[in-house]
């Protein structure tokens, strides 16, 4: 079996490549030294050239004046923006093909198509201090009064909430849509914009990563929603959430795999010009092995990753592909965390340093195994796919 990517998806790879070497890549070090920051005007023109690639529509439809691309070439531009540290690839928000499905022609108008034009920024709150990978037991409440909802609860680890002016919240609700009670306990989501009275932040967390995009602590009490800013119907918000699990998780990887080739690509480098004894490290067949390793490892979690969005794009079963993303997310992850704890020994001393990629990657990939499902809930979906519908049903061709 071979696989070759197609003449769209090069093509793309060849321009975000090009705009992440020249405009992303140079302001790495002096973002990591000043907590994730760089100028504003740096901030707005890579925003505006990330608008002017189309980054924010690639996955939205033509008649929304999306690109819809196919599932693999976005896969391939994920991988290039992976290359990145500090978050300094996150210079857009993506209106996501589930959005369009989910919401109401108002909402796309109102929240949507701003999101695809830069205009709008929004971010997601679904994970709790109590309810983390499993998200069926949040704590958060939504009950209807009249032609509002009042959402109650707090939500952890918004990433980007303090650059957004809108959260996706997901809650549950109390009293069901006409009150009866027959939709208690039913998953909905909601557009919350910011700022609302009775939305605060508790607080804002230092991570292990030095992003400008943070994930504080948000706390909803007695916030009013109107009803017309409920995204689907009460008792969808489980199955929207799973769509953008799927995708992210294979986002997740393609990521992985461009942050890694980056990580091999540099220890190479250091490998062949460090001279120990006369001779290049490279000589030595112990850091031949790391490098080795490495790149069969990384070769191996591409093509798996690869696969997945080709399988979704001739339309293989949704439920089958839930766990093809599980497979490449969870290979993907582990891959990286790997390759870059090797590039970190690779550069001995130097790798220790800040200025280097492999320092920062060895920090910012760690939570690749953690978020939109940690590798154990992976391996959770992996192994009841498998008894639910085989092995051939889970990975067959």
């Amino acid at each position: 079996m071979s696989f070759t990517l197609p003449d769209s998806a090069r093509d793309w790879q060849d321009k975000v490549r090009r705009f992440v070497e020249a405009e992303l890549i140079p302001w790495e070090e002096r973002a990591e030294l000043a907590g994730g920051e760089i100028p504003a005007e740096v901030v707005a023109r890579h925003e505006r050239l990330a608008l002017e690639l189309g980054l924010p529509r690639i996955d939205a439809p033509r008649h929304h004046g999306g690109l819809q691309l196919p599932l693999l070439d976005q896969v391939a531009i994920a991988e290039q923006t992976g290359r990145v540290t500090n978050a300094l690839a996150w210079c857009y928000g993506e209106a996501q093909s589930w959005m369009f499905e989910a919401c109401s022609p108002d909402q796309v108008d109102r929240f949507i198509l701003p999101l695809m034009r830069g205009e709008r920024h929004i971010c997601t709150a679904v994970t709790e201090e109590g309810a983390g990978s499993d998200v069926d037991d949040i704590a958060t409440t939504a009950r209807r009064d009249g032609d509002h909802y009042v959402i109650d609860g707090e939500k952890w680890h918004v990433t980007s909430a303090n650059l957004a002016d809108t959260v996706i919240v997901q809650a549950k609700v109390r009293g069901g849509e006409s009150g009866g009670g027959h939709a208690d306990g039913m998953h909905v989501l909601f557009f919350v914009e910011m700022p609302a009275q009775g939305l605060s932040t508790v607080r804002s967390p230092a991570y292990t990563h030095s992003y400008r995009h943070h994930h504080p602590i948000l706390r909803f009490d007695g916030v009013r929603v109107p009803a017309a800013n409920r995204i689907g119907a009460e008792g969808q918000g489980m199955g929207f959430i799973h769509a953008w699990f799927r995708r992210e998780r294979l986002m997740i990887a393609a990521r992985c795999c461009g942050a890694a080739d980056r990580l091999i690509e540099a220890a190479t480098a250091f490998a062949a010009e460090r001279k120990i004894g006369g001779e290049p490290m490279a000589r030595f067949q112990l850091v031949q092995a790391m490098l080795a390793d490495s790149v069969a490892e990384l070769h191996a979690a591409r093509l798996v990753t690869y696969e997945a969005a080709d399988a979704h794009d001739r339309g293989l079963d949704v439920k089958a592909l839930h766990a093809r993303c599980s497979v490449a997310k969870l290979l993907a992850s582990e891959m990286a965390g790997r390759v870059a704890d090797r590039a970190v020994q690779i550069f001995g001393g130097r790798g220790y340093m800040r200025e280097n990629v492999a320092e920062r990657f060895n920090r910012e990939l760690r939570v690749d195994r953690i978020w939109e499902g940690t590798s154990e809930i992976q391996r959770l979906i992996i192994a009841g796919a498998l008894l639910k519908r085989g092995l051939k049903g889970t990975i067959g061709l």
